[in-house]
């Protein structure tokens, strides 16, 4: 009697083909089930064949892009985690591409480890709010603490840190001999 276990399935997406195979001998290392691909349409292809429980796709590829990849991915099996892979990382395109069922977005140069470990904190389960007693500073104590903070980075010249805070000097001297608020 044989007992068989599963190993998890990856599929790598990325048109570069010496990071797509050193990943996928990287992952095979760590006995993972490794597929590969070159384009959105060998990824889908593959994808449709048996559906990762797990992708890595880079963003910029000839033809279709990585972004309609993890859309389509996650249409076809929303739990098959993905983390994006890119060497042209933005904020825009990272929000876009974990809006669209990424896990997590990577920029490269990275190796299997870096790709786990973007696993794994996509993983992290949301932090809840800290239950405390904090109570948010008025507006008039942030405005004073704001003032006082500049004062400091202009060394205490008036004149400079009225500039800064874009007030006329006279205006910040009045602020100044004021007492700080108390919340």
């Amino acid at each position: 009697m044989t007992t068989e276990t599963t190993r998890p399935s990856i599929l790598i997406v990325d048109d570069d083909d010496v990071l797509r195979e050193r990943l996928g001998r990287a992952f095979r290392d760590r006995d993972y089930d490794v597929r590969s691909a070159a384009s959105y349409d060998e990824a889908m292809s593959a994808a449709g064949d048996e559906s990762p429980e797990l992708a890595v796709v880079d963003l910029r590829m000839p033809g279709r892009s990585g972004l309609e990849l993890v859309r389509d991915l996650h249409e076809l099996d929303p739990s098959t985690r993905i983390v994006v892979l890119t060497g042209y990382g933005s904020i825009a395109t990272a929000i876009e591409a974990v809006r669209l069922g990424a896990t997590y977005y990577v920029a490269k140069p990275a190796d299997a480890d870096d790709v786990l470990a973007a696993f794994a904190r996509g993983e992290a389960p949301p932090l809840d709010p800290p239950q405390s007693d904090y109570v948010p500073p008025s507006l008039a104590r942030a405005e004073w603490e704001h003032i006082n903070r500049v004062l400091s980075d202009c060394a205490g010249n008036i004149s400079e840190a009225a500039r800064r805070l874009g007030i006329h000097r006279r205006s910040l001297q009045r602020k100044l001999q004021k007492y700080p608020p108390l919340e």
